[in-house]
């Protein structure tokens, strides 16, 4: 045994001796464990880890990466339901910190370092016209754009577009091929600057206050968009659903795409 153990380190081939791993005991405060409610059908719940769809309107560094990962941790505890609506009600509340407002594209027109890209100048209700760029070149024609009612994501932080400041992300809905890309419809009647949000008509009288163009840095360091973004679809009428029941929605009526159905928003 001793003349094999010296050929295999001539070859640099080591062993380390063999030891029983030590159990410890599980200690309150730095182990989670479940809730005595959900013994035996509990527990904590397991990460999930959703890919985020492809953005073609974004100014966001993160957001303009395609495949990126977001994890949504759900609460430990419950059973069942119970778990399922601490969970839903997590990214509910997250996705209705995001501003999302109507707007209206004033005019639109080729950027000139850019050949994929749109420059929108586009009224969000506030006292000048925010300027944004969208990599829609490929998508919808130009002619298309003047004078759209369109939906905003206000705020995240800006970004330079080959040369020109970037201040929002236009929403879409797109195909799972990626081939078709559309605007998300803003209901009939809908005012630029008007509030876009995720759930019930009543739900609007307790929405949790949006970040301020001055925080916008808490959006892109708690990856809110990132979280809520993959939990964003079409449905078979067209209507924007997150979590595939919270309707999207202004105070006249729920935002929809044109034509793509079960289609990542973004």
């Amino acid at each position: 045994m001793a003349a094999a153990s010296s050929a295999l380190l001539r070859f640099g081939i080591h062993f380390s001796p063999w030891r029983r791993p030590l159990l410890l005991p599980l200690t309150a405060g730095k182990t989670k464990t479940p809730s005595s409610r959900n013994s035996g059908t509990g527990g904590p719940l397991l990460r999930s880890k959703l890919a985020s769809a492809p953005s073609f309107c974004t100014s966001s560094p993160d957001a303009a990466s395609p495949a990126t990962s977001a994890t949504v941790e759900e609460v430990p505890g419950g059973t069942g339901s119970n778990r399922n609506a601490e969970a839903v009600i997590d990214v509910k509340e997250m996705a209705n910190t995001l501003d999302i407002r109507v707007g209206r594209i004033l005019r639109a027109w080729r950027h000139e370092e850019a050949d994929s890209l749109y420059v929108e100048e586009v009224d969000i209700g506030e006292a000048d016209p925010r300027i944004i760029c969208s990599g829609l070149v490929n998508y919808i024609p130009l002619d298309l754009l003047q004078g759209k009612n369109v939906v905003v994501l206000a705020n995240l932080k800006p970004r330079n577009m080959r040369g020109v400041k970037s201040s929002g992300m236009l929403m879409a809905a797109s195909a799972s091929s990626h081939e078709n890309v559309e605007l998300l419809v803003p209901p009939e009647g809908s005012l630029p600057g008007e509030r876009v949000w995720f759930g019930s008509e009543s739900d609007k009288e307790t929405l949790p206050s949006v970040a301020t163009p001055n925080q916008v840095l808490q959006v892109q360091k708690k990856k809110i968009w990132e979280t809520v973004q993959p939990h964003l679809k079409t449905d078979a009428s067209c209507k924007a659903l997150l979590l595939g029941e919270h309707l999207m929605r202004t105070s006249v009526g729920v935002l929809t795409s044109s034509s793509l159905k079960n289609a990542n928003i973004s």
